[in-house]
């Protein structure tokens, strides 16, 4: 009995084992991730800044102009939703805290009595969407944990392209902001129209330019040329922010299962020991038992 528990044991401890090695690798690969995704998105900060700099110029130039172009409807009847998420599990809550905020704000929406086209990043969302009944409008895979431009440009294209129709009048974004390498936080925030810093607009004031700012052409077109460019930024942005995200959260949750391989291993050793002990023992009294028999024969 205790050898038969000895040879399972023994089975254990040797799953065990590939298994750390396993998660350790991952860990590891994931761990050299991190800084290359960090320096993307510092890369792509002095553009997304600039974009946004540009944008609310033109706002402060022209406020009443801008406010016709970018501001919601008296009410909104109809929504786009885009929910970013990774293309591979074993990364902790990254995919789940992206998904459930995701479901919230769509139940929020659709409580208010507003029809929601749903659009998702990642291999991961679909599957969770699809289960709790929800239709996907389009979903985009492959590139979560390196995203380039070009897919940024094709994501904002397909929600962009409902809005610019007039078949929905918001559109939202669901996606994990990077703050540092030990925080990382799920946001939701407003993509279409543009938001813009809240104003107190004279609409008998002669229009000024702020600063050395000049605009050509004039704002509410040149607004139109740079709200597909900001919208592209700001998913890119957010892209990129989600992969780096997913890097910390999957190096962190490598790092917990290594451990926890660890201490699995040592308690499956611990306890192969003692039924070793255990069997050595129970030997040991029958070679005793036997020799005390055979001595009292004698």
């Amino acid at each position: 009995m205790a050898g038969g528990q000895e040879r399972i044991l023994r089975r254990r401890i040797k799953s065990v084992a590939a298994t750390r090695k396993i998660t350790k690798a991952m860990e590891l690969i994931a761990a050299s991730q991190i800084s290359k995704s960090q320096a993307r998105i510092t890369q792509n900060r002095a553009y997304k800044e600039g974009m946004r700099h540009i944008v609310m110029e033109a706002v402060k130039s022209d406020p009443a102009g801008a406010r016709a172009l970018l501001s919601l409807p008296e009410k909104v009847t109809n929504a786009a939703v885009l929910v970013i998420t990774g293309d591979r599990g074993l990364s902790g809550a990254y995919n789940s805290g992206a998904m459930r905020a995701g479901e919230r704000l769509i139940r929020e929406l659709q409580a208010k009595g507003v029809t929601v086209k749903l659009f998702t990043v990642g291999k991961k969302a679909p599957a969770f969407f699809k289960f709790r009944g929800f239709e996907i409008t389009q979903s985009f895979a492959g590139f979560a944990d390196k995203p380039t431009f070009k897919d940024a440009r094709r994501v904002a294209g397909a929600i962009a392209e409902p809005f610019i129709d007039g078949e929905v009048e918001q559109v939202f974004m669901v996606s994990t902001n990077f703050l540092s390498a030990a925080s990382q936080q799920v946001g939701t925030r407003q993509l279409l129209p543009l938001e813009v810093p809240e104003m107190v607009v004279d609409e008998n004031a002669p229009k000024k330019l702020i600063g050395y700012t000049e605009f050509e052409p004039e704002v509410e077109q040149l607004l139109i040329e740079l709200a597909p460019r900001a919208l592209v930024s700001e998913i890119y942005a957010a892209l990129l922010e989600g992969a780096a995200s997913f890097h910390v959260s999957q190096q962190r949750a490598m790092a917990a299962a290594t451990d926890n391989a660890d201490e699995l291993r040592q308690t499956l050793t611990r306890i192969m020991n003692r039924a070793r002990q255990d069997s050595i023992t129970t030997e040991i009294m029958e070679i005793v038992s036997g020799a005390e028999a055979l001595r009292s024969r004698k």
